[in-house]
Parts: structure tokens; sequence; C-alpha cells
């Protein structure tokens, strides 16, 4: 077992005791875990002011001298210790609260200690609360270091005195041990070439910076090897899927397509589309398996696309399927499914949770026998009792919302993998796709559909309701329909909810029947409720619908022309670009109006402010991970490729994600199985991140 395997508990300073509180509260487990915990911010010193140099505007201050006196003052709960420190210039009061009797004892009068903190100025006199106090000769046994890590902890870990010092402490005891024994991780050429420093070296220098130089030098060689890796692995299965894998071949355009483009093509495709559906055609007839990403914001036309493409598998004698998250959004798919292909001998049907046995029954012969050509469904076309004839191709709506486990029963459902296309409404970051898909060829529709108008969107104040409820009215007297949405982001919160219910209240009295009519929906509803007052709105009977997020997809009505969000504040950015994709899918100008309250974050006011000066889903991604980081952006947490980045930051390396790609590309080119000499390090490397983790790379 390598030294780095060693458990956590082994290390001097630990114990079993504090080794299981950095299981639990860091996931520090081994010598290893420890090692890669990064510091997450530095603080130079080299420097020691003089006490006569102080100022109170100074953030940290470093002094070296000696306690000359100790004085307890105060009783009970504001009962401090003050030790007066001197260095020969002038004297500073270093404070205590806590553990005064073990500060005292622990600290001799007339002994050099190099004291650092704070300094602050109270009643003339400069003084340290709580100060780092360490004796000078002591400190010759630690590694030195001129900018000093601090490392994040929990409120668990500070109880136990493990602070970020007392990490640090042991980062110190593990570095020493590890003393050349850290084995290098990349080729020599590469370390030559890209002039990276040694693994050791940055590991070294990323805990224990000699200089701010050798600790620019410790990160990014940190983080090109971390996102490299990533890349190469990424890449290699990209590689193999393409040359290795087999897939159906369509090979040709039939009677079905032919037939819908003729008559039943219900605008003329715009260029995205037109270039989409080219790229889908090529992966289909390559005699490789599909496995394509298409992304588009709402309203762009994919699930057009994706409905020429399964005709091209009817064309070859295949069958199609499409899984979608929700019930909602399946009978969506299914009824314009139905309007698409209305006159063409296309044998549909539905099933989700909800159809009845002697229809789910039909349903399976005639999957078996081949007469049904295309399901639309939800999870249930994952259940083992759903068997195609010959399933050929497989189009997964919204596909963030499902587990990767998931996805990959329905590969399951034919002797090889058919092709897949996933598709996303959310569009997603450069940098994500790169990372997260990027072993998927990407396909993006960045045109709208000729006759659309931009979405207008407003941003209003709890205080201007009433002019908001007089637009509405004004828009309703036009023929229009109105979505208002209540955030319920978790269905068990009692304050969301009643937000909804006071909010449905006073919208039923400002539009009181006979002239309006006002539906609910919330996820507290059955099924069955739900739907009809879906079904209510969406037939037009119903002006209103007022909702929480669970029309954030799958409810299409072009009739509708304002998404009035309320506390707009406390949805995401893509959760806000989701709600406003439900309106402008008709001709008419629509409008989105964000109700929030005055009292803004500045992380709120951001979301609010790119909101209303966009529609672009890319730009509104991309803000989007540079506010919330990549761990929270929809979709990273279900995605087929997990990684747990240490050290790297995809909202800001972006261009480092792009030049190491490019050099494991061209790796790759002259050495596609890596088995070179010079690259026997970079397998075996990659051999143990398969180890580590599932490969779904094959699956999205």
């Amino acid at each position: 077992m390598s030294i780095l395997q060693q458990e956590i508990k082994f290390l001097s300073g630990v114990g079993p005791k504090r080794a299981e509180l950095l299981n639990k509260e860091l996931n520090i487990y081994s010598f290893e875990d420890l090692l890669y915990y990064f510091p997450y911010k530095y603080i130079d010193r080299s420097k020691f002011y003089k006490i006569s140099e102080l100022n109170p505007n100074l953030p940290y201050v470093q002094l070296k001298g000696k306690i000359v006196g100790f004085e307890t003052i105060g009783g009970g709960r504001k009962k401090r210790l003050v030790a007066f420190f001197s260095d020969g210039t002038g004297t500073i009061e270093l404070l205590w609260f806590k553990g005064l009797s073990y500060i005292q004892k622990s600290l001799l009068l007339n002994t050099e200690y190099i004291v650092f903190g704070k300094p602050g100025y109270f009643s003339g006199k400069y003084n340290i609360i709580h100060p780092e106090i360490e004796n000078a000769l002591k400190t010759q046994d630690v590694i030195s270091a001129k900018l000093q890590a601090f490392y994040n902890t929990t409120e668990k870990l500070k109880k136990s005195f493990l602070h970020s010092k007392a990490v640090s402490k042991l980062m110190n005891n593990l570095l020493i041990i590890l003393k050349d024994k850290i084995k290098e991780t990349l080729p020599d050429y590469l370390l030559k070439k890209y002039n990276l420093i040694s693994l050791e070296d940055a590991l070294f220098n990323i805990h224990f910076p000699q200089n701010a130089d050798l600790l620019k030098k410790a990160i990014y060689r940190l983080k090109f090897e971390e996102l490299f890796y990533i890349q190469l692995n990424i890449l290699q299965k990209r590689s193999y899927r393409i040359h290795k894998s087999t897939g159906f071949v369509f090979s040709k355009v039939g009677d079905f397509l032919n037939r819908f483009y003729e008559n039943n093509l219900p605008f003329e495709l715009t260029d995205a589309q037109k270039r989409v559906l080219k790229e889908i055609r090529k992966d289909i007839g390559s005699g490789r398996q599909m496995n394509r990403l298409l992304q588009g914001d709402v309203g762009s036309g994919k699930t057009l696309v994706a409905v020429m493409s399964m005709l091209i598998a009817l064309d070859n004698g295949y069958q199609a399927c499409i899984m979608v998250p929700t019930e909602i959004l399946a009978n969506q798919h299914f009824d314009t499914l139905k309007e698409f292909l209305n006159g063409l001998p296309v044998s549909v049907d539905l099933l989700t949770g909800s159809t009845k046995t002697a229809a789910r029954k039909e349903i399976h012969e005639n999957l078996l026998n081949g007469e049904l050509q295309i399901l639309i469904g939800t999870h249930a076309l994952i259940e083992d009792t759903v068997k195609f004839k010959n399933l050929g191709l497989v189009v997964i709506d919204e596909q963030h919302r499902f587990g990767v486990a998931q996805r990959a029963k329905l590969w399951k459902k034919n002797h090889q993998p058919p092709h897949i296309l996933v598709m996303t409404a959310t569009p997603i970051p450069r940098t994500l796709a790169m990372t997260i898909y990027g072993d998927l060829d990407v396909s993006v529709i960045d045109e709208l559909p000729p006759g659309r108008k931009p979405i207008q969107t407003i941003h209003l104040y709890d205080s201007r309701r009433l002019r908001m409820f007089g637009f509405l009215k004004q828009q309703i007297e036009k023929g229009r329909q109105i979505y208002i949405v209540y955030p319920l982001i978790k269905e068990s919160e009692k304050m969301d909810y009643k937000d909804l219910e006071d909010g449905y209240e006073s919208i039923s009295r400002a539009f009181s029947p006979p002239k309006f009519a006002v539906s609910v929906v919330h996820g507290k509803m059955k099924p069955v409720e739900k739907d009809a007052a879906m079904n209510l709105f969406v037939k037009g009977q119903t002006h209103i619908m007022v909702a929480t997020t669970v029309i954030e997809v799958g409810v299409d009505v072009p009739n509708a022309s304002v998404m009035v969000i309320e506390s707009a504040e406390r949805f995401g950015l893509s959760q806000l670009h989701q709600l406003r994709g439900r309106v402008g899918r008709g001709a008419d100008q629509s409008y989105c109006v964000l109700m929030t309250s005055y009292k803004l974050s500045n992380e709120a006011r951001k979301r609010i402010d790119i909101m209303t000066k966009t529609n672009d889903g890319f730009e509104i991604s991309e803000a989007d991970l540079k506010l919330r980081g990549p761990g929270d952006v929809e979709g990273t947490q279900q995605s087929g490729i997990a990684f747990d980045l240490k050290i790297a930051n995809l909202a800001q390396d972006g261009q480092l994600i792009q030049y190491v790609r490019d050099i494991a590309e061209s790796i790759l080119d002259n050495d596609p199985d890596l088995k070179n000499t010079d690259n026997y390090i970079l397998a075996s490397q990659l051999k143990k991140i398969s180890n580590k983790k599932v490969d779904f790379s094959v699956i999205s």
C-alpha cells in the first residue's frame, strides 16, 4: 500500500477521535485526502512590523517581541486576560476572553514570541484580540513559508481545536513524512514542454509557499493536471465511441420524412435547424453510434428536429422513443407529435404512470411486434416490461432531470445501443459543455423560428403591484393569457406554500368572475387535479394561471403573453430563464415581469439586471456559472461524468480548459491507446481515475 493511502488516524497529531471528525466534516480519510485539501487564501507573513509602525487600518500584522507582564481584568463573563507585549519600539495589549488559565500557563515572560493578528485601537492603545502566538525558537521546526495558508474548517472541527492553524500543523507533519516520496503524475516531456514544476514542488508550495511566484506556479501546475486528466479521460472515451463502437446505419431518407417535409412541415426550417439535422444525418449514417447533445432555448424548434430524426429511423425500419421527466411534458409531446404527424401512417403512443393496465398491455404487445413505431413516455419507459422490437433512436428531453443509471436502462432495450439524442433548453456554459458533456457531440439551435418577437423583461418592486394588475387586465382584454408564478423551493416549506395561497386570494379578488377566470396549480395537488387545471388554461377557459414552478417545464400555450414571477429574487438565473421561456411562443409581443421586494442582495440584484438586459440563454448560463459556481448549475450533479474539482474552477478557468483539451487531443491523435513508453504515466493515471468512477461516458 502506498504511503498516501495510509489512514489519516496514523498521522502524528490526529488519532482516532480527530480522524473521525476529519472523515465526517471534510471527507478526509487518508494522507492523500489531506494532501489535496487545499487552502482557500494566503496572508503574507514575510514582513515583521514594529509596534511603533502600527495603525488601525492594517488588515493583519506580524510582530516579534516579548511578553513583559500579565493582568486579569473584570469578572464572570467579562473576565479577560491581557498580556503586555513589547518589541522595544512600543507596547501592545494582547487580549483573550476564552481559555485564560491555559494561555497564562503556556506563555512565559521575557521569551521571544511571534505574534500575528488584526490590530485594533481602543482608549488610545493598540491591541490584538485572540492573536496567533508562537515561540520564535519552535517556529524553526516548522516548514517555513512566507505566505500563510488558511484552510476552511467547520464549527465542529473548531470546537475540537481543529481550526485552520491546526490543519496547517497537520499538513506540516504530513509533508515532512512525504519528502522525496511523492511520485510524479505527468510525463517528463509535458513538464518540460509546458514549463510545469514537479508535483512534489507544487504540493509543498500550495501549502507552504516560499514566495508569491512559486505559489502561482504551484496553483497552475495543479490546475493544469486536474483539468488535463478530465479532458484526456473524456476524449479517450469519445475517441473509443467514434472509432470502435458500432451503431445502426440509417442509410436512407424515405417516404416518412419526405411526406412530412412536403405536407406537414409547420414552417420553414431555420438555418440552425437545417445545420443540426445535417449533423444528425451524418452521425446516424456513419455506422457509429450517435451520442449528440442538442442545446437550444425554449421555443427554438428542438422538438421538430427530434421528430424529423425519428422519421429517418422509421424510414430505415427502426422504432424511436422520447423520454421526458414529467407526465405534463409527456402529454404535451404526444399532442405535438400527433399534430405534426397528422395524415401520416405513423403509429404513436403514450406511456406514463397514469396509463391504465389494459392500454399498457396493448402498448407492450405493439412495441414487441413492431406495430408501434414511436413511444413517448416518462420513467415508465425504462421499466423491464417495456421491450421494443427494434429500437434505433432514443430522444431524451430535459436530460439533466434524469439520473445516469436511469438513462442507461434505455440503452439496453436493443442488442446494441441505439442512437442517442439528448435535448436541453437549459443552455450549458461552454466550459461546462467541454467538461461535463465533453464526450458528446454538441449541436446548438441558436435561432428562433421566424415571426417570434424577443420577450420584454420588466423589473417592478412590490409597491407597483396595482400598476402590474392594470397591465395584466389590458393584456387579457386583448385576448391574451397570463402566468403568475410563486416560489415553492421545497413543497414542505409552509411559508412558500402560504405565499401562493395568499397570492391566489389577492389575484382572485382583483380578477373576479364573471369577467375573469383564474386557475391554480401547485405541487401538492393530485396529478388529476393538476392536469385538469392545466387543461383549462391550455384550452383558454381560464385567463390566469397562478402556479408554482411545476409549470417551468411542459406547458406550451402560444396565447400566453405575460409571465409574472413573484419574489423573483428567490430564483436562480437558469430557473428565471426557463420560466420566461413559457411565454413568447406565439407571434404576439410577450412580457416577463419580475416582482421583487426592495431588499435585494447584491447577487439577487445582479441576477435581475442580467434578466432585464438579455434573452440570450448562453449569456445567462455563463453569468449563472460565475455567480453560483459549477456545482450548483442545474444538471451538473446528474451528469454522465462525475468529477470532484479540488483546485480548478470551471467559471474562471475556461481558457485553461480549452488549452489542456487541445493538448490532450494532440496526444490522442498520435497515440490513441496511450501505448507509447512516454505515455505510460498517462495510461496508469487514467486507469486510477477509471477505477474510482463508474464509466457512464458512453451513455451521455
